[in-house]
Protein backbone atom coordinates (compact mmCIF):
# COMPACT_ATOMS: atom_id res chain seq x y z
CA UNK A 1 0.00 0.00 0.00
CA UNK A 2 1.70 3.42 -1.19
CA UNK A 3 1.54 6.60 1.59
CA UNK A 4 -1.65 7.87 -0.39
CA UNK A 5 -3.50 4.60 0.04
CA UNK A 6 -2.95 4.36 3.46
CA UNK A 7 -4.02 8.06 3.64
CA UNK A 8 -7.12 7.51 1.76
CA UNK A 9 -8.08 4.39 3.91
CA UNK A 10 -7.36 5.98 7.09
CA UNK A 11 -9.79 8.66 6.35
CA UNK A 12 -12.97 6.01 4.67
CA UNK A 13 -12.00 3.55 7.34
CA UNK A 14 -14.08 4.71 9.91
CA UNK A 15 -13.86 2.83 13.41
CA UNK A 16 -17.12 0.51 13.81
CA UNK A 17 -18.62 1.92 17.15
CA UNK A 18 -20.94 -0.35 19.81
CA UNK A 19 -24.69 -0.76 20.19
CA UNK A 20 -24.18 1.61 23.14
CA UNK A 21 -23.00 4.41 21.06
CA UNK A 22 -26.66 5.21 20.17
CA UNK A 23 -28.45 3.55 22.66
CA UNK A 24 -29.14 6.45 24.74
CA UNK A 25 -29.13 9.27 22.55
CA UNK A 26 -29.73 7.96 19.05
CA UNK A 27 -27.60 9.29 15.91
CA UNK A 28 -26.32 12.93 16.30
CA UNK A 29 -27.53 15.60 14.71
CA UNK A 30 -24.37 17.15 13.90
CA UNK A 31 -22.64 13.98 12.26
CA UNK A 32 -25.51 14.02 9.51
CA UNK A 33 -24.76 14.10 5.91
CA UNK A 34 -25.23 17.76 4.95
CA UNK A 35 -23.14 19.64 2.35
CA UNK A 36 -21.31 21.51 4.96
CA UNK A 37 -19.48 18.02 6.35
CA UNK A 38 -19.33 16.73 2.99
CA UNK A 39 -17.14 19.45 2.24
CA UNK A 40 -14.95 19.23 4.95
CA UNK A 41 -14.56 16.02 4.94
CA UNK A 42 -13.09 16.15 1.50
CA UNK A 43 -10.58 18.55 3.15
CA UNK A 44 -9.91 16.42 5.76
CA UNK A 45 -9.04 13.75 3.29
CA UNK A 46 -7.06 16.51 0.90
CA UNK A 47 -5.26 16.55 4.11
CA UNK A 48 -4.66 13.38 5.03
CA UNK A 49 -3.57 13.07 1.52
CA UNK A 50 -0.71 16.02 1.42
CA UNK A 51 0.55 14.92 4.68
CA UNK A 52 1.28 11.21 4.07
CA UNK A 53 1.26 11.33 0.87
CA UNK A 54 3.99 11.07 -1.91
CA UNK A 55 3.46 13.70 -5.00
CA UNK A 56 5.41 14.82 -7.87
CA UNK A 57 6.11 18.25 -7.55
CA UNK A 58 3.81 19.07 -10.98
CA UNK A 59 0.81 17.01 -9.63
CA UNK A 60 1.46 19.70 -6.28
CA UNK A 61 1.76 22.94 -8.07
CA UNK A 62 -1.91 21.78 -10.16
CA UNK A 63 -3.76 21.17 -7.24
CA UNK A 64 -2.41 24.20 -5.19
CA UNK A 65 -3.86 26.30 -8.38
CA UNK A 66 -6.89 24.25 -8.05
CA UNK A 67 -7.31 24.48 -3.79
CA UNK A 68 -6.91 28.36 -4.16
CA UNK A 69 -9.64 28.45 -7.41
CA UNK A 70 -11.69 27.05 -4.64
CA UNK A 71 -10.80 28.80 -2.02
CA UNK A 72 -11.27 32.11 -3.87
CA UNK A 73 -14.85 30.81 -4.98
CA UNK A 74 -15.58 30.50 -1.45
CA UNK A 75 -14.47 33.10 0.30
CA UNK A 76 -16.61 34.82 -2.46
CA UNK A 77 -19.86 33.42 -1.20
CA UNK A 78 -18.81 33.62 2.33
CA UNK A 79 -22.00 35.25 4.69
CA UNK A 80 -21.22 38.25 7.02
CA UNK A 81 -19.29 36.80 10.16
CA UNK A 82 -18.70 33.98 11.43
CA UNK A 83 -21.07 30.74 11.47
CA UNK A 84 -23.00 30.85 14.61
CA UNK A 85 -22.13 29.16 17.49
CA UNK A 86 -24.45 26.02 18.82
CA UNK A 87 -25.92 25.86 22.65
CA UNK A 88 -24.93 22.52 23.96
CA UNK A 89 -27.87 20.61 25.63
CA UNK A 90 -26.29 19.20 28.97
CA UNK A 91 -29.54 15.90 27.83
CA UNK A 92 -28.27 16.42 24.36
CA UNK A 93 -26.15 13.57 22.54
CA UNK A 94 -22.98 14.46 23.34
CA UNK A 95 -21.18 14.67 19.71
CA UNK A 96 -23.46 17.55 19.26
CA UNK A 97 -22.18 19.40 22.06
CA UNK A 98 -19.33 21.07 20.00
CA UNK A 99 -19.87 20.32 15.98
CA UNK A 100 -17.19 23.29 15.20
CA UNK A 101 -14.55 21.04 17.38
CA UNK A 102 -10.77 20.53 16.20
CA UNK A 103 -11.25 17.29 18.23
CA UNK A 104 -14.95 15.81 17.99
CA UNK A 105 -16.51 18.39 15.41
CA UNK A 106 -17.92 16.65 12.12
CA UNK A 107 -18.11 20.27 11.13
CA UNK A 108 -14.46 21.13 11.27
CA UNK A 109 -11.77 19.52 9.12
CA UNK A 110 -9.20 19.82 11.84
CA UNK A 111 -11.14 17.23 13.76
CA UNK A 112 -10.31 13.03 12.96
CA UNK A 113 -13.31 13.42 14.22
CA UNK A 114 -13.00 11.62 17.60
CA UNK A 115 -16.57 9.76 18.42
CA UNK A 116 -18.02 10.39 21.50
CA UNK A 117 -21.36 9.40 23.81
CA UNK A 118 -22.70 8.84 26.86
CA UNK A 119 -23.49 5.93 29.02
CA UNK A 120 -24.25 5.20 32.80
CA UNK A 121 -21.25 4.75 34.74
CA UNK A 122 -20.87 1.93 37.61
CA UNK A 123 -22.10 4.73 40.08
CA UNK A 124 -24.90 5.39 38.17
CA UNK A 125 -24.11 8.57 36.53
CA UNK A 126 -23.18 9.52 33.02
CA UNK A 127 -19.57 9.37 31.86
CA UNK A 128 -18.43 9.65 28.18
CA UNK A 129 -16.93 6.76 26.22
CA UNK A 130 -15.33 7.06 22.78
CA UNK A 131 -13.86 5.84 19.58
CA UNK A 132 -11.18 7.18 17.20
CA UNK A 133 -8.66 6.79 14.66
CA UNK A 134 -6.24 9.47 14.06
CA UNK A 135 -4.48 9.62 11.20
CA UNK A 136 -1.07 10.95 9.34
CA UNK A 137 -1.84 14.60 10.21
CA UNK A 138 -1.93 14.11 13.75
CA UNK A 139 1.46 12.10 14.32
CA UNK A 140 4.10 12.59 16.49
CA UNK A 141 7.12 10.13 16.44
CA UNK A 142 6.50 7.70 13.72
CA UNK A 143 3.69 5.83 13.60
CA UNK A 144 2.29 7.43 16.84
CA UNK A 145 -0.45 9.97 17.74
CA UNK A 146 1.62 13.86 18.91
CA UNK A 147 1.97 13.69 22.97
CA UNK A 148 0.01 17.32 21.92
CA UNK A 149 -2.76 15.76 20.30
CA UNK A 150 -3.45 13.48 22.79
CA UNK A 151 -3.57 16.44 25.42
CA UNK A 152 -6.07 17.97 23.27
CA UNK A 153 -8.27 15.27 23.33
CA UNK A 154 -7.88 14.51 27.24
CA UNK A 155 -8.75 18.70 27.52
CA UNK A 156 -11.95 18.04 25.08
CA UNK A 157 -13.20 15.05 26.66
CA UNK A 158 -12.83 15.73 30.26
CA UNK A 159 -15.15 19.14 29.62
CA UNK A 160 -17.51 17.57 27.44
CA UNK A 161 -17.48 14.81 30.43
CA UNK A 162 -18.72 17.40 32.52
CA UNK A 163 -21.61 18.44 30.56
CA UNK A 164 -24.49 15.71 31.35
CA UNK A 165 -23.48 16.10 35.03
CA UNK A 166 -24.90 19.86 34.95
CA UNK A 167 -21.53 21.00 36.59
CA UNK A 168 -19.19 22.23 34.27
CA UNK A 169 -16.25 25.09 34.10
CA UNK A 170 -13.16 26.17 32.19
CA UNK A 171 -9.92 24.54 32.44
CA UNK A 172 -7.71 25.50 34.83
CA UNK A 173 -5.36 22.40 35.26
CA UNK A 174 -4.75 19.35 32.88
CA UNK A 175 -2.02 16.80 33.78
CA UNK A 176 -1.25 14.00 31.05
CA UNK A 177 0.55 10.67 31.82
CA UNK A 178 1.61 8.84 28.75
CA UNK A 179 2.37 5.53 29.63
CA UNK A 180 2.93 4.10 25.96
CA UNK A 181 3.04 5.58 22.63
CA UNK A 182 -0.42 5.68 21.22
CA UNK A 183 -0.52 4.18 17.22
CA UNK A 184 -2.02 6.20 14.56
CA UNK A 185 -4.31 4.27 11.84
CA UNK A 186 -5.57 1.85 14.73
CA UNK A 187 -8.77 2.18 16.84
CA UNK A 188 -8.91 3.46 20.22
CA UNK A 189 -11.20 3.48 22.75
CA UNK A 190 -12.04 6.23 25.39
CA UNK A 191 -13.24 6.90 28.52
CA UNK A 192 -13.98 10.13 30.46
CA UNK A 193 -15.88 10.93 33.63
CA UNK A 194 -16.49 13.47 36.19
CA UNK A 195 -14.72 12.02 39.74
CA UNK A 196 -15.71 14.54 42.02
CA UNK A 197 -16.25 18.42 43.71
CA UNK A 198 -14.70 20.57 45.74
CA UNK A 199 -16.09 24.01 46.34
CA UNK A 200 -16.00 25.80 42.56
CA UNK A 201 -13.30 23.27 41.67
CA UNK A 202 -14.34 20.29 39.33
CA UNK A 203 -12.39 17.03 38.46
CA UNK A 204 -12.17 14.79 35.74
CA UNK A 205 -10.45 11.71 34.67
CA UNK A 206 -9.60 10.32 30.84
CA UNK A 207 -8.31 7.75 29.27
CA UNK A 208 -6.97 6.24 25.92
CA UNK A 209 -6.70 2.24 24.78
CA UNK A 210 -5.49 0.82 22.61
CA UNK A 211 -6.25 -3.27 22.41
CA UNK A 212 -7.65 -2.89 25.93
CA UNK A 213 -4.27 -1.35 27.04
CA UNK A 214 -4.18 2.19 28.84
CA UNK A 215 -1.79 4.20 26.45
CA UNK A 216 -2.25 7.80 28.23
CA UNK A 217 -4.65 8.80 30.77
CA UNK A 218 -5.10 12.84 32.07
CA UNK A 219 -6.48 14.29 35.04
CA UNK A 220 -8.29 17.93 34.54
CA UNK A 221 -9.54 20.78 37.03
CA UNK A 222 -12.37 22.53 35.67
CA UNK A 223 -13.36 26.11 37.61
CA UNK A 224 -16.89 26.85 37.71
CA UNK A 225 -17.84 30.22 36.48
CA UNK A 226 -20.53 32.84 37.74
CA UNK A 227 -22.19 33.69 34.37
CA UNK A 228 -21.68 37.45 34.64
CA UNK A 229 -17.63 36.56 34.81
CA UNK A 230 -17.92 34.03 31.90
CA UNK A 231 -19.64 37.08 29.81
CA UNK A 232 -16.85 38.74 30.79
CA UNK A 233 -13.78 36.55 29.08
CA UNK A 234 -16.26 36.47 26.31
CA UNK A 235 -16.55 40.24 25.59
CA UNK A 236 -12.47 40.70 26.26
CA UNK A 237 -11.88 38.11 23.97
CA UNK A 238 -14.58 39.01 21.43
CA UNK A 239 -14.91 39.46 17.54
CA UNK A 240 -17.24 42.79 16.72
CA UNK A 241 -17.45 41.34 13.81
CA UNK A 242 -19.59 38.05 15.19
CA UNK A 243 -21.48 39.90 18.09
CA UNK A 244 -19.10 38.26 21.24
CA UNK A 245 -17.39 41.30 21.96
CA UNK A 246 -20.67 42.47 23.05
CA UNK A 247 -20.57 39.47 25.67
CA UNK A 248 -23.38 37.50 23.49
CA UNK A 249 -22.76 33.83 23.29
CA UNK A 250 -24.43 30.63 22.92
CA UNK A 251 -22.16 28.59 24.67
CA UNK A 252 -21.05 28.56 28.36
CA UNK A 253 -17.46 28.05 30.54
CA UNK A 254 -15.45 26.56 28.77
CA UNK A 255 -17.95 26.54 25.27
CA UNK A 256 -18.90 23.34 27.15
CA UNK A 257 -22.08 24.47 28.33
CA UNK A 258 -25.37 26.57 28.33
CA UNK A 259 -25.76 25.79 31.92
CA UNK A 260 -23.37 26.97 34.95
CA UNK A 261 -23.87 26.88 38.64
CA UNK A 262 -22.79 30.63 40.05
CA UNK A 263 -20.03 30.40 42.23
CA UNK A 264 -20.66 29.97 45.92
Amino acid sequence: MTAGEAAEAAESARPPLPDDATAGHGSPGSAADSPHNRAVQQVRRLTNLLVGGSFADADLDAAAADLGRLADRLAATAGHGRRPRVMPDPAGHPQDFFPTSPIVGHANPLSPPVAVWAVRGDDGRPELRGRARFGYAYEGPPNCVHGGVIAETFDELLGAANIPTGRAGMTGTLTVRYHRPTPILAELDLVARQTHIEGRKIFAWAGIYHDGELTAEGDGVFIELAPQRFLDVVKANGDPADGTADGHTDGGPDGHTARWTPSQ
